[in-house]
């Protein structure tokens, strides 16, 4: 089993939208990806509530196996979306690891 996390930070503004706004079309895409590929077993996006936080969004995807982590990676609407986030993001950080 693989798990997959990406942590975003989002920029105040982009592409004439808020953070906010971006941040929730970004969880709307996100969500539409969910069963993408054979393999997903668990798909979890949060959004930074009022609690602290060192981010904005994060993602939380659990596969089968190091396959399925490259057919999502690789899909084209995983690659269209990567596409759109990049220019309303000013951090992300991943950690993949077996388990």
């Amino acid at each position: 089993m693989i798990k997959h996390v990406v942590l975003w930070k989002f920029a105040d503004e982009a592409d004439g939208h808020t953070k906010a706004e971006n941040m929730a079309e970004s969880k709307r895409r996100l969500d539409e990806l969910a069963h993408l590929v054979p393999g997903i077993q668990d798909f979890q996006v949060g959004l930074a509530g009022e609690l602290e936080h060192t981010h904005d969004q994060v993602l939380i995807v659990t596969l089968d196996s190091k396959e399925s982590l490259t057919a999502y990676a690789t899909h084209p609407r995983h690659v269209e979306y990567a596409a759109w986030l990049k220019q309303r993001v000013t951090q992300r950080d991943v950690l993949d690891f077996e388990f």
